[in-house]
């Protein structure tokens, strides 16, 4: 089935809005749950299921297992029912959100992007708890539809993909690296972060990587 990225964006949105608007809050907090949920999705972007492994919120991570979630292995402390954004993420602690704000704010520097964190005053997911925004705030502007443009996620995957020719024995084919390097969720030549265009350069950057050599044979089947 080809991938609708509309229809995808809806659908995560719904997903979203049925996680995080509880039904034990009253009407008045559904009301604003929900509005400040379409602010959050105007600021950061469709709902995803995965980020890239290069994208600035998860590419603190060790390079030899790249990480397509916030956790603990990207340095943040505190996550709890966390819904995900293409450029921030909303987690819902039931204890101080404190301790999310400042492991998100300790994270190496970014060239090209900042990491930022604020506890909203907001319902989301359930009475008690302390929800936290993260977001990804880049240093360019980005392409319709909040895109990564080519010239951002072109370099971003070559200095996540480069040092891998140092230990690697096996190149993995394009197949198997499309979540990692167009997020998720993804079709064959697109995602929710990136566009056709851009998809199809990052493909023949890799491809070209691939086919020098430098990782090793091509893993089979």
């Amino acid at each position: 089935m080809a991938f609708r990225a509309d229809e995808a964006a809806m659908n995560g949105y719904e997903r979203a809005k049925s996680y995080l608007v509880s039904r034990n809050f009253t009407p008045d907090e559904r009301g604003r749950s929900e509005r400040v949920l379409l602010d959050i999705l105007d600021e950061c972007g469709p709902v995803v299921d995965g980020y890239p492994t290069w994208h600035p919120l998860v590419s603190h991570h060790d390079e030899h297992n790249p990480e397509t979630y916030p956790s603990d292995r990207c340095g943040y402390q505190g996550l709890d029912h966390t819904v995900y954004f293409a450029h921030g993420f909303l987690t819902c602690p039931y204890v101080n959100g404190e301790k999310v704000v400042a492991s998100a704010h300790s994270l190496p520097h970014h060239p090209r992007a900042t990491i930022t964190a604020e506890i909203l005053d907001v319902p989301f997911y359930n009475t008690g708890t302390q929800p936290v925004l993260v977001r990804c705030e880049w240093d360019a502007t980005l392409e319709l539809g909040q895109m990564v443009p080519k010239s951002l996620a072109v370099p971003l995957m070559l200095e996540q993909e480069l040092p891998v020719w140092r230990w690697s024995s096996r190149a993995e084919n394009w197949e198997t690296m499309r979540p990692y390097l167009l997020g998720a969720p993804h079709g064959s030549r697109s995602s929710l972060f990136v566009s056709q265009e851009t998809a199809l350069a990052m493909k023949k950057v890799y491809l070209a990587m691939v086919e020098s050599g430098m990782f090793g044979p091509v893993k089979m089947g």
